[in-house]
């Protein structure tokens, strides 16, 4: 598998930037690959939320798991259970692969969403999941009917460091419906 231009010695990371966004920083390198996590507005209790925004922010890990452990306790409306609403993320993630971004894997599950993505060049992270959430909450809101935020504000994200953590990623983001106990998910990249 080719890795992302993102995947550089470490001196090149003089051009890592990190950008307050919310409550959690975010890092962004020039070229770079992203392991990314959204979720669902209600899909996590408001006092699991506060605790691991307070361990991100006092720079604690691997909270990833902790995140993934509690989406997996299917909290809230669990609104991507609807076919037709997870078809929407599914389909704006790979709307615009390869001409914007360079889409590794993604996964959309009841609660949340995984991408393993490398923007090009001149895009940032944020304002891809800018666009992928406003446009996925509108057709979300329409399709179910319903008003009201869809996504919560946050995400998290963190940055591919060499092409074992690629692989790695890749293969977790591919398990990640089967680790959570969902069987002939179909809202996931293909191998």
């Amino acid at each position: 598998m080719p890795g992302p231009k993102g995947l550089l010695p470490y001196q090149k990371y003089s051009q890592l930037r990190i950008r307050h966004r919310g409550y959690m920083p975010h890092w962004e390198l020039p070229g770079a690959a992203y392991s990314v996590t959204w979720r669902l507005a209600d899909s996590l209790p408001a006092h699991v939320e506060q605790r691991l925004l307070d361990e991100k922010a006092r720079g604690n890990e691997p909270l990833e798991q902790q995140l993934e452990s509690e989406l997996h306790r299917l909290h809230g409306a669990c609104y991507l259970l609807n076919a037709r609403a997870a078809g929407i993320v599914a389909e704006a993630l790979q709307h615009f692969a390869d001409t914007r971004y360079r889409l590794f894997a993604w996964c959309v599950m009841p609660n949340h969403v995984h991408v393993l993505v490398e923007p090009f060049d001149d895009i940032h992270l944020h304002d891809l999941l800018h666009s992928w959430k406003s446009y996925t909450a509108k057709q979300i809101n329409k399709v179910l009917r319903r008003t009201g935020p869809v996504w919560a504000r946050e995400y998290w994200d963190r940055i591919i460091r060499d092409h074992r953590d690629l692989g790695t990623t890749t293969n977790y983001i591919a398990a990640n419906p089967l680790n959570a106990g969902l069987t002939a998910w179909p809202w996931v990249s293909p191998k």
